[in-house]
């Protein structure tokens, strides 16, 4: 009998450090009840996007001269990113500048023989009728200068797109096609080294454009969000965004809504949103995902405690309330919108009272604690990295029912 006893002690030892007295204290961390601004954010994952994607194609055919951009630099708008030899377009120009000449000659001859035959028929010295085929030769020539001087502009048009410049400016992209290939409309004719793959198919653009200032990111929110964004933006309010890194530890811009897609889908029950940023410091880049925040609204003079302080068990949610003998009670709440680190209590918390926010799964109904730390409470607003431990996604820890 002496040996069980004996041989209990130490499983006694440790129940009683687990389950303490009520009147032993327990060490907590606490903070007290505030009230303050909560803005309610949205989180979503998000993909940059360009603000405009071009795929630089040749618009006449013949032997790339030379490539004059440099591979992932910005280009400005005309500049110049490739040749196309234009000898064999100096020469049709040429042609069609040499057969409109001869042209207009033909119609100035044949515009000065019907003056005279219309002098000649006032004075009855010639027929009618050779000076109507007359009239008849000079507006076919005039025709014809016409189509000739149509001919110079469209010589002059293809002599001028062997020079290949940029349609916009962005940020270039690789070479798709190296200098001394056969180029046609549809991209290289025949092999070619390439940059990327090895060869050059056809349909292949000489290099692509992406604009980047500003830039676009896409994300998705519920169907059941929608209401709200929209209410804001009828009423012309700014829905701002932020745009984090894939870990939440680096704010890489911030922007605003421009445009919601005009279909929900009906597989996710979601809803495209597109955000503008001005991306100045070149943190967002083209199919990048990123973990948006987007800003709906904002809760003046809400009641706020850290979501550390709030734990979920069989009544629901609920806090350790410290009175003012360092003892706890067990407060059921009711939560509102969260933010980081911080929840908004719709009801069940005064202001000014504290409430445990680290040590609840050592505390009963009227356990004694000894705070040792105050948890600091920042504004809610502030971008704060969230470091939650043993945490849901609502930021809620979850407990087992509180002892009543």
């Amino acid at each position: 009998m002496i040996l069980a006893l004996v041989a209990l002690l130490p499983t006694y030892a440790r129940s009683a450090e687990k389950h303490p007295g009520a009147n032993t204290p327990i060490p907590v961390t606490a903070t007290t009840v505030k009230k303050q601004s909560m803005p309610v954010w949205i989180d979503a994952q998000g993909t940059v996007i360009p603000r405009n994607y071009v795929n630089v194609m040749p618009r006449v055919a013949g032997l790339l001269e030379s490539i004059n951009f440099k591979e992932g630099q910005p280009v400005k708008a005309g500049q110049l990113l490739a040749t196309i030899d234009p000898r064999p377009y100096r020469i049709q120009l040429e042609q069609a500048q040499a057969q409109l000449a001869k042209d207009q000659a033909q119609l100035v001859g044949a515009q000065s023989d019907l003056g005279r035959y219309e002098t000649l028929l006032k004075q009855e010295s010639i027929a009618e009728q050779q000076v109507t085929d007359q009239r008849a030769l000079v507006a076919q020539l005039a025709g014809t200068v016409a189509m000739d001087k149509a001919s110079v502009d469209n010589a002059s048009l293809q002599l001028n797109w062997t020079r290949i410049t940029a349609p916009g400016s962005g940020i270039a992209g690789l070479r798709q096609v190296d200098a001394g290939n056969m180029v046609g409309t549809s991209g290289a004719i025949g092999g070619g080294t390439g940059a990327l793959s090895g060869t050059a198919p056809t349909s292949t653009p000489i290099v692509t454009i992406a604009q980047v200032q500003p830039v676009s990111v896409t994300f998705a929110i519920a169907q059941t969000q929608l209401p709200m964004i929209l209410e804001r933006m009828r009423a012309k309010a700014d829905l701002p965004v932020q745009a984090w890194d894939q870990r939440r530890k680096s704010l890489l811009d911030s922007g605003k809504i421009i445009a919601v897609d005009n279909q929900i889908n009906p597989s996710t029950g979601t809803i495209m949103l597109k955000s503008e940023f001005a991306n100045s410091k070149m943190a967002l880049f083209p199919n990048q995902f990123v973990n948006v925040r987007l800003l709906i609204d904002t809760l003046k003079d809400a009641v706020v405690v850290p979501s550390a302080a709030i734990a979920i068990g069989a009544p629901g949610s609920y806090v350790y309330v410290i009175d003012s003998d360092d003892k706890v009670a067990v407060r059921k709440v009711t939560t509102s919108a969260s933010n980081l680190d911080y929840t908004a209590i719709d009801s069940g918390l005064k202001v000014g009272e504290r409430v445990v926010t680290d040590g609840l799964d050592r505390l009963r109904e009227g356990s004694t604690v000894k705070i040792v730390a105050e948890y600091g409470v920042s504004e809610p607003a502030s971008p704060v990295t969230p470091k939650r431990k043993n945490s849901d996604k609502s930021g809620l820890e979850k407990h087992r029912a509180p002892p009543t």
